[in-house]
């Protein structure tokens, strides 16, 4: 009876061979699955594009959200066409210089020469008025370019005049160049001096009367 008991003590809940293939067999299944599922989790967490979203269907492999900002891209303006009237009347200098010089010049700020500052402006005004405008229009040290703005080349030049004068020069003020006259009145007068006017066609003169 003793032996018995001792048996039944040592043996475990597996007494067939179909609970030991079973027992085998999840006990490598089970753990397999759970790497997987942690596997997923972590990458999941780390890249939620990758996660699945109804509101990002892939296109051949790309986002809809990629492939809208592709298209965006493509679609950007790499330039714009502005249309001014030739025929408006300049601005002032001192009206240029309010809106578009004095942020710099006003202050001396980035070593611009300040408004008024005689002993800055004088080696300046040396090089005369087209330096000056070339500096303005092309940049020069930390002024960048002024030309393509809102104002014209020669509204820029009357800028620097105003600034110019404000220190003892006696610059001129620029005026917009006037357009080329026409010859359409002489052409008329032109053409006709060319047209040759036929001569009037003579009659033979008659034989002498005999």
């Amino acid at each position: 009876m003793s032996d018995n008991a001792h048996e039944e003590a040592h043996t475990g809940p597996i007494k067939t061979p179909k609970q030991l293939l079973v027992t085998v067999f999840f006990s490598f299944v089970v753990p397999i699955f759970v790497i997987i599922g942690l596997v997923l989790y972590v990458v999941s967490a780390a890249n939620p594009a990758s996660s699945p979203n109804p509101t990002s269907m892939s296109l051949g492999g790309v986002s809809e959200q990629a492939h809208a900002q592709g298209v965006a891209h493509r679609l950007m303006k790499v330039g714009s066409i502005e249309i001014r009237d030739a025929n408006r009347p300049l601005q002032a200098g001192e009206a240029v210089f309010k809106a578009q010089c004095a942020a710099c010049h006003a202050t001396g700020a980035a070593g611009a020469p300040k408004l008024g500052d005689v002993g800055a402006w004088a080696a300046r005004i040396k090089t005369g008025y087209e330096a000056l405008l070339n500096s303005a229009l092309k940049g020069k040290g930390a002024m960048a370019p002024q030309a393509g703005g809102d104002f014209e080349d020669v509204e820029i030049g009357r800028a620097v005049v105003y600034m110019a004068n404000a220190a003892g020069a006696k610059f001129a003020e620029p005026q917009r160049p006037a357009a080329p006259a026409t010859a359409e009145g002489a052409a008329p007068a032109a053409g006709a001096a060319v047209v040759a006017t036929p001569a009037a066609p003579t009659s033979p003169s008659p034989p002498p009367a005999k």
